[in-house]
Order: structure tokens, then C-alpha cells, then sequence
């Protein structure tokens, strides 16, 4: 699995690179599924919130970037499904589109749905997630962006990458996400980390950790 874990989705052309970079073709002839689960799961979320990211009626682009098809993959109603039907789906599509919300409820829907247990098994899939869809790859996401509780309570997201992530640095419709809260928040991390703006992509290839950027973000080290 190749991941490009975004800030805010396709937001410029290095980030829209980076991405045909990985898929190895056009993004025309591109198949890709769209995982609106995470906007389900926010304290303020609410149900037009994944009809825009689905619909690509929002200012992160993902879903509208002119894919051959797009599909939707929801996560709750797999445990439903015959497991054969989705893998197979899963498997022939090019790319995973995963939307933001909340980071937490996106990992125990993955777990759960058992997608999180296939993804390893696809090397060539492209994995490209927004805001939580990114923070869910990571080991913690810090008590700061705990929205949803999950049972067994704590932060821990999937663990896929060795890094955590603090989102939409700077931006105005996060105040509160400031460069020095996103210091204390990587104190507490102690752990390798990024704070990333609406700019900004992490890209990750064979454990190789490429930032993909037209604007700021900053890397923690637990030393520092």
C-alpha cells in the first residue's frame, strides 16, 4: 500500500503529483473508492457532511479530481456484506479516497469492517486520506483530537506509519491549532510527528517518508 495522507485533500499541484506519481497513470484512468465513514463519527458531525465529501460539493478535493469511476465504500455496512463481494471490490480498485471527521471511529471501523486487516495485502493500492482519514494511519492522535471514544478508551489510531500528524496548521476555521499548541500536543505525542497546513501532504512509500508541501508544516523528533 502507497499512502499520500493529506492535510485537506488534492489542494495544489505538487500534492496532484505526487498522486498520479504513485497511481503510475492518469488520474483519468483511475478507478477509486470513496470511504466517507470518518464524518459520521465527530461530536458535531452531521449527515451533509459525507454527502459533500461523496459528492465533492467541498473544498477538499478528493472524489472530483476526474477519476475514470468512483465508488462508495462504507465501512459500517460491511460486517453485512459477503466478504468475498467488498475484498473483491477493494482489490480492483486503484485508489482509497478516505474522508476526514473522526480519527477514532474511523480506526474502529476499520478494524472492525476488516479492511484494515486487508490493506496490507495490497501493495499497489494508493491510499490517500484527509485530515482524520490520515491521522488514522498514524500510532496516537493525541488526547487533543479525541472526539469519539472508543471502548477500550486511549488515542491509539492503526499504527501503519511510525509518525502522528496535527492538522490544518494555522488555518482559520481551527484557531485553536496554532504552531504552539501543535508543540505541546507533539510533547505529549513523544513520538516522531508532523504538523501539516491545508497545503501539505505526507507521502509514504516502502516506509520511505516523503513531505509533499506548498505551504508550512513543521516535524517533531521525540529529542527535540
Amino acid at each position: 500500500m502507497k499512502l499520500l495522507l493529506t492535510d485537506s485533500g488534492v489542494t495544489n499541484a505538487s500534492i496532484r503529483n505526487a498522486l498520479v506519481e504513485l497511481l503510475g497513470k492518469p488520474i483519468a484512468e483511475s478507478d477509486a473508492l470513496c470511504v466517507p465513514t470518518a464524518g459520521y463519527g465527530a461530536p458535531t458531525a452531521d449527515p451533509g457532511g459525507p454527502w459533500r465529501f461523496v459528492s465533492g460539493r467541498t473544498a477538499h478535493p478528493m472524489t472530483d479530481l476526474g477519476w475514470k469511476s468512483v465508488g462508495l465504500l462504507e465501512l459500517t455496512a460491511l460486517p453485512g456484506i459477503d466478504r468475498a463481494r467488498w475484498v473483491s471490490w477493494v482489490r480492483e480498485a486503484d485508489v482509497l479516497l478516505v474522508n476526514g471527521g473522526d480519527a477514532l471511529y474511523l480506526a474502529h471501523w476499520m478494524r472492525e469492517s476488516g479492511l484494515a486487516g486487508l490493506l496490507p495485502s495490497l501493495p499497489d493500492l494508493v491510499y490517500v486520506g484527509l485530515s482524520a482519514g490520515s491521522m488514522v494511519m498514524t500510532p496516537r492522535i493525541g488526547e487533543d483530537f479525541v472526539g469519539w471514544r472508543p471502548p477500550a478508551g486511549g488515542d491509539s489510531a492503526l499504527g501503519v506509519v511510525d509518525f502522528s500528524i496535527f492538522p490544518h496548521l494555522d488555518h482559520p476555521a481551527c484557531p485553536e491549532n496554532t504552531t504552539a499548541a501543535a508543540e505541546r500536543w507533539a510533547a505529549d505525542i513523544a513520538g516522531p510527528a508532523y504538523a501539516t497546513d491545508d497545503q501539505t501532504a505526507v507521502k509514504v512509500v516502502d516506509g520511505v517518508v516523503e513531505v509533499v508541501s506548498e505551504g508550512r508544516w513543521k516535524r517533531f523528533d521525540p529529542a527535540s
